[in-house]
């Protein structure tokens, strides 16, 4: 994921956090604010001490920013979004975390609609 489509500072959560709206299922919540003055999307992961060591935690942002990178030519423009993953995510291969993403996105309705 590139620098510029990250959410990084403190001030950034808080907004999406705060103003923005929310959906979730067993794996993910994912929180996403309207910002008109960004070009594409940009994207936060939060992941609790709740669910796992430090190992795990970053294992799992690094799971969520790669299938993320690989649908984001699917994902709606000027929006800040935030994935909280939950305990449930876990245990999940990687082809089931992709189908529990792209749940809680088409869900959301954050992802453009497809061909399919």
């Amino acid at each position: 994921m590139q620098k510029k489509l990250r959410l990084r500072n403190r001030a950034d959560f808080s907004r999406v956090y705060r103003h923005g709206r929310s959906f979730a299922n067993h794996q993910f919540v994912v929180y996403w604010f309207q910002k008109k003055d960004i070009e594409q999307f940009r994207m936060g992961v939060s992941v609790s001490k709740k669910v796992g060591n430090a190992v795990v935690r970053n294992r799992m942002r690094r799971v969520v920013k790669e299938i993320v990178r690989h649908h984001a030519e699917e994902i709606v423009p000027h929006i800040d979004m935030i994935f909280i993953v939950r305990k449930g995510a876990l245990t999940l291969s990687y082809q089931e975390l992709e189908k529990s993403i792209l749940h809680v996105l088409r869900k959301s309705s954050l992802l453009k609609r497809s061909r399919r």
